[in-house]
């Protein structure tokens, strides 16, 4: 065939090559606005350099392949003994070494921790979101632990660690650990108190052995990990090690890794404890309140793969406008695809927005930023995750068919989208959850006001959607069927509250006009066309 058929033209070149923070001028701005200023230099210097590896050829590969050859279970070696194994492609554990070397693990012991690591865990997941499990698992267990200081002695060291260690060994022969969790079961999902998982104590104080299933075990690779079981006296948080201090593996039967839609990169699997020997973790009947730290910080980290994905997604599609022609023009310049395009600017941008400030809030660490976090984190979680699908499907659909292919990325980032509206609690269980937050915290309400309020007088539109929260906040009445549209409500003045502080005029002027004021249609492109969207859409597009 002559050669003259294939001459290629009118197609976007590959994005790669850039720095995916540098070039995030939202995100960059996020770390100056709430970063301590001393912390700045180093902490810009380190995004930078992760942010040219997430850019880089060589990291957009490992993506590929982590997915295209997921884990397998080994549950026997040859002779037949049981190991529990799973294996991955040499990609994953790349990427996922990067990440704990960049930092991604150690949160809590550094200046301006939360910060540097959401900034970086929203760089690098855009890379491949599935690794990304281990890693907000392993940060998240900090807090857990420290309820015990003699565990947290022994093991908070090895998960701060920026350094990674495949394999499965005592955790003191290792200069790193990765932690996992498994809480939901089949009979009960997020009802973690159903559970039926059983801890019989030894005669040493702190030691049980479990028996029980659970249904969803996270990154069962991991070296430890924190699971709920029914002690003597009730709901209890435990610490199973894969390896015994003997060097013996614990009794940890993986049954099958689940076959998911997406995150097809990270195992996810069914364990049985059959006499699983277990440290306790706090007090007997207490295991909720003691995990529940741990489930917000992962809670967090959704937010924040949440932002990642609608970034790269958001990235891509400008991208692909900037260089693809159509209709007597450059995409990017036709009035109906810079509405589009500006639209999902600002869907990425409230994202981003919010989730650093969540992440400042953590580093605040005061009684006032904590029971801002209270409410402030399910109603993020709830509203960020949500927003994701939808909005990486019409980014996907900017790219047109090329956009449906598997090679452009894009279909792995559409299946991954609805993943973080599930883990750690489903829509409805956040939106229960603030509920809780109402009725039992009252100084939880004060906080999420008095931060809206900030804004006050800014924006009639704003204003106008701070008192109709305020009414609904009011009304009791039938107030559990109400509860999504009060915590969507919630967080969208949330975020037009932040916009409006710290955004662009013309990113803060669409976003209320839009979100707030009812001047939007129900799709994605439906801003009002006298709004400024080509400096919105310039905001967003990557240099390379």
């Amino acid at each position: 065939m002559a050669a003259t058929t294939h001459t290629v033209t009118n197609q976007a070149p590959p994005l790669v090559g850039y720095d995916a923070f540098t070039s995030d001028r939202v995100l960059v701005e996020a770390l100056e606005r709430h970063l301590d200023p001393e912390l700045l230099p180093g902490a810009r210097e380190e995004l930078a350099a992760l942010g040219e590896s997430a850019g880089s050829a060589q990291a957009q590969e490992w993506g590929v392949l982590a997915n295209e050859y997921p884990p397998k279970l080994r549950t026997h070696d040859r002779y037949g003994h049981r190991i529990d194994e799973v294996e991955f492609h040499p990609a994953w554990h790349r990427l996922l070494g990067k990440g704990v070397t960049a930092g991604l693990t150690n949160a809590w012991g550094r200046p301006g921790g939360h910060l540097r690591r959401a900034a970086g865990f929203l760089v690098w997941t855009q890379v491949e979101a599935g690794h990304g499990c281990p890693l907000s698992m392993t940060h998240s267990a900090v807090p857990a632990l420290r309820t015990d200081p003699e565990l947290a002695a022994e093991w908070e060291p090895l998960l701060t660690a920026e350094v990674y260690e495949e394999g499965l060994r005592p955790a003191p022969e290792k200069a790193g650990v990765l932690f996992g969790m498994g809480m939901t079961e089949k009979q009960g999902g997020s009802d973690v108190r159903a559970n039926t998982t059983r801890a019989r104590p030894l005669d040493a104080e702190g030691e049980y052995l479990l028996t029980g299933h659970k249904w969803f075990c996270s990154a069962p690779m991991s070296d430890g990990f924190l699971v709920l079981a029914q002690a003597p006296g009730g709901l209890t948080c435990f610490l199973v090690p894969r390896v015994l201090p003997d060097g013996s593996r614990n009794a940890f039967a993986i049954q099958r890794l689940k076959d998911k839609l997406g995150n097809r990169s990270n195992a996810s699997a069914e364990v049985e404890f059959d006499g699983t020997w277990a440290r306790r973790v706090g007090e007997e009947g207490r295991g909720v309140r003691t995990i529940i730290e741990m489930v917000a910080a992962t809670r967090l980290d959704c937010v924040l793969g949440s932002a990642a994905q609608m970034r790269q997604a958001l990235t891509q599609a400008v991208h692909h406008a900037s260089y693809r022609s159509a209709f007597g023009g450059v995409l990017i310049e036709k009035p109906l695809m810079r509405n589009v395009l500006a639209d999902l600017a600002l869907e990425s941008e409230a994202a981003t927005t919010l989730g650093m400030r969540l992440a400042a809030a953590y580093d605040a660490d005061t009684d006032a930023e904590r029971a801002f976090l209270r409410l402030a984190v399910p109603a993020a979680k709830y509203w960020v995750t949500k927003r994701c699908t939808p909005m990486v499907a019409e980014a996907l659909e900017c790219l047109g068919g090329n956009g449906y292919v598997e090679e452009s990325g894009m279909p792995r980032l559409l299946r991954e989208a609805p993943l973080n509206s599930i883990w750690e609690g489903s829509g409805n269980v956040q939106a229960l959850d603030v509920l809780r937050a109402l009725q039992r915290e009252p100084e939880a309400l004060n906080a999420l006001l008095q931060e809206v309020g900030l804004a006050r007088g800014a924006d009639h539109r704003l204003d106008a959607a701070i008192k109709g929260l305020l009414t609904e906040l009011a009304d009791l009445d039938g107030i559990e069927a109400r509860a999504r549209r009060l915590v969507e409500r919630m967080a969208l003045v949330l975020q037009g509250s932040l916009l409006v502080r710290y955004a662009p005029p013309e990113v803060a002027d669409a976003f209320c006009g839009s979100r707030l004021g009812g001047d939007w249609g129900t799709a994605f492109g439906t801003l009002a066309h006298s709004l400024d969207l080509a400096k919105v859409v310039e905001r967003a597009r990557v240099a390379v």
